[in-house]
């Protein structure tokens, strides 16, 4: 990661395990719907502008992922669909399409707690937003919360085994 693009997470960790405790709940909502446990909040000035879960299957889209949901819900409540001085907290690392939405939508700040060593965009495989090719820049802060954004990743797949 590189320096002028982290956030401090000193600065504001209650605030970020707040929020994504958030998230989480939406990961379990997930799970419980069979879904891949995957949540998301979206954060402006304090206040929640949307919140979701991953919701392919059910849908029967494979664009709904938390991400994607959150923004899309965001965008229709702001009537915009650029979201600037947003902050986006989500369980696990985004993938390449939630990566690009990010940037499309002009998030400010991505906050995210366990990576995804398969397709993690932004650390894991991927590098995406450190692109300089970009026409916005996201910053990111990973790790929040990551130990229990991971164990309900794990426990979901180990029952599904």
């Amino acid at each position: 990661m590189k320096e002028d693009r982290e956030c401090p997470l000193s600065q504001n960790l209650e605030t970020h395990e707040r929020w994504m405790t958030l998230a989480l709940q939406q990961a379990e909502a997930a799970a419980q719907a069979g879904e891949v446990p995957v949540g998301a909040v979206l954060i402006a000035e304090g206040e929640v502008l949307a919140q979701a879960h991953n919701r392919p299957i059910s849908a029967q889209d494979p664009t709904a992922h938390a991400e994607i949901l959150a923004l899309r819900a965001a965008a229709i409540r702001q009537q915009n669909y650029r979201l600037p001085r947003t902050t986006l907290y989500v369980t696990i690392e985004p993938c390449t399409m939630c990566v690009g939405a990010l940037v499309h939508a002009r998030i400010d700040l991505l906050v995210f707690g366990a990576r995804e060593p398969r397709s993690g965009a932004v650390v894991s495989q991927q590098n995406l937003l450190d692109s300089a090719s970009l026409n916005h820049k996201v910053r990111y802060q990973e790790g929040v919360l990551a130990e229990e954004c991971g164990k309900i990743m794990q426990a979901f797949f180990q029952s599904r085994r």
